[in-house]
């Protein structure tokens, strides 16, 4: 996917006030997405219902934080961290989410996750620790090259 820089820069602040809300299928397909969610990712609800949920994983995201999510997920413990994400004019947005199954009679029928902001610090501390993880697996690694 490419990119256009200028946007590719540009940051959505997530209100304090706000809680953002999904649930997804087994596969991570989106079930379902509040107004909130829609707002600060640039989808519209009715674009976000049946797409999968990591059409918003932004590329700075490590993998190793997808791993940990859903090792958890699959040992039926909830998911908590930082995670920042790709809104669809490739601008980007923050959030602490917490993520966990949804169960049935005992059985596992989707996942839910609840996302609220997080401070600019904890964005700071988390964009470091990020880049660091992809440069010790050897991740893509973000350049911003100014022209």
């Amino acid at each position: 996917m490419e990119y256009n820089q200028s946007e590719f820069l540009i940051e959505t602040i997530v209100p304090q006030d706000e809680l953002i809300i999904s649930r997804t299928d087994l596969k991570g397909i989106i079930t379902y997405a509040n107004e909130t969610f829609a707002q600060i990712s640039g989808y519209s609800v009715d674009e976000l219902i049946g797409k999968p949920h990591n059409c918003v994983r932004h590329p700075d995201m490590p993998k190793r934080a997808y791993k940990d999510m859903w090792n958890k997920l699959q040992n039926q413990q909830q998911w908590k961290g930082v995670v920042k994400n790709l809104r669809k004019d490739t601008g980007y947005y923050w959030v602490h989410a917490t993520i966990s199954g949804v169960y049935k009679d005992d059985k596992l029928v989707e996942y839910k996750s609840i996302r609220v902001p997080i401070s600019y610090d904890e964005k700071l501390k988390y964009q470091k620790l990020y880049d660091n993880y992809r440069n010790i697996d050897k991740e893509n690694i973000r350049r911003v090259i100014y022209s």
